[in-house]
């Protein structure tokens, strides 16, 4: 059940993640099609999304770094546990 929510939660950081990348190279290739007010700095926007897909990404990164490694750990003591008979 844990390997299957940290699956689910890296298949949806990696969505956001190429949701920002769209929204990113967009604004870069076609800024001009920004039309609400609050949107007319594009680099203000380009920045937002910047931030957004930093978090998302550390936050992946966060699941290798301490959430898998801590599952990885927990079932190598699993098995090392000796069977008993």
């Amino acid at each position: 059940m844990k390997e299957q929510m940290l699956n689910a939660m890296k298949s949806y950081y990696v969505g956001m993640i190429n949701r920002h990348m769209v929204n990113i190279e967009n604004l870069l290739t076609r800024s001009v099609g920004i039309g609400e007010p609050q949107h007319q700095d594009v680099f203000n926007v380009l920045d937002i999304e910047m931030e957004r897909l930093a978090n998302y990404d550390d936050k992946l990164m966060m699941i290798g770094k301490y959430l898998e490694r801590s599952l990885d750990n927990v079932e190598s003591k699993e098995e090392e546990k000796p069977k008993s008979k």
